[in-house]
């Protein structure tokens, strides 16, 4: 079996300066041990934005140049357009290139929909969605000009409804939702673009999680078999495009959407989707969601920016 490495390729990994055991910091020590160069972004205000549990991107490049690797740290935002971008010109300043955009960083605030204050769920929203938007957008001109790139957005199984994740599972249901198009658009590239959905005992899990049968199971699995399934997918020879992987525990599974054979009537009325809606949500015969990669590429008309 051929080792996978990515020796001359650059990183960068956001959100990556969590304290152990956390996801970004393994998958910034996976790639690097592999030969990437790293760059290590995180702002330090940990996994709630309120700094109770800090974080550092200078420590974890210190330990990745012990090691003998090659990392630079950043400390930017990636919440506005302005930060993300100057996240990527730390990479082309230090590097000169940009290959590989892990989409990791996040804040998580769990609470009751109704007990969430506002400045926490714009905070959330612009972290989870707008971030992996401004990073993607700030990367993608380098990547498409160099035809090439590798883009992993981190999501999460709270898109499909948790209780306490309203808000963050929305956000996350945006950033599939994005690297589903933004797989399309890079196809013709070689930017391959796809999500993961971990599951991992991290800082974030301990803190801001109580304890409970499910906490306890989370916090057996760690980070660090995930950051495989992240290394595949950031790798030149990634066999997917536009794919929702789940990880953790050393398993990986793909996510995907079905339709049920459902029903119909020409003549459909409220009375009749009441009496058949058994019909409409029978699962046996469900079939996936096909890939819209080649085949659903819109005829758009030219763009004109807002004045």
């Amino acid at each position: 079996m051929v080792a996978l490495r990515f020796d001359g390729k650059v990183a960068i990994v956001t959100g990556g300066g969590g304290q152990k055991p956390s996801l970004g910091r393994s998958h910034a020590l996976f790639l690097a041990s592999r030969g990437a160069k790293v760059e290590v972004n995180d702002i330090g205000v940990g996994p709630n934005g309120r700094s109770e549990v800090p974080a550092s991107a200078m420590a974890l490049v210190d330990e990745i140049r012990a090691a003998g690797g090659d990392a630079v740290a950043d400390t930017n935002s990636v919440a506005t357009a302005e930060s993300a971008k100057a996240i990527v010109q730390t990479a082309l300043d230090a590097f000169g290139a940009v290959d590989i955009v892990i989409n990791n960083a996040g804040v998580a605030l769990l609470a009751d929909f109704d007990e969430l204050c506002d400045s926490d769920i714009r905070r959330m929203m612009d972290v989870h969605v707008m971030g992996p938007i401004w990073m993607c957008r700030a990367a993608w001109p380098h990547m498409k000009r160099h035809g090439y790139g590798r883009i992993v957005n981190v999501g999460s199984t709270a898109m499909f409804g948790m209780q306490g994740t309203a808000v963050y599972g929305a956000a996350k249901g945006g950033t599939y939702s994005l690297t589903r198009a933004l797989a399309v658009e890079g196809e013709d590239h070689d930017i391959k673009v796809n999500t993961v959905l971990p599951m991992a005992g991290t800082v974030a899990i301990s803190h801001l999680q109580a304890d409970s049968a499910l906490t306890r199971a989370q916090l057996q699995l760690p980070p660090e078999l995930v950051s495989p399934v992240v290394g595949l997918l950031a790798h030149e020879k990634c066999p997917c495009s536009g794919k929702a992987i789940e990880a953790g525990g050393g398993k990986a599974y793909e996510v995907v959407l079905g339709t049920t054979t459902g029903y119909h009537s020409g003549a459909l009325t409220i009375e009749d989707l009441a009496d058949q809606w058994g019909t409409v949500v029978d699962q046996a015969g469900l079939k996936i969601a096909p890939d819209t990669l080649g085949d659903l590429r819109l005829a758009l008309k030219p763009y004109e920016p807002a004045a």
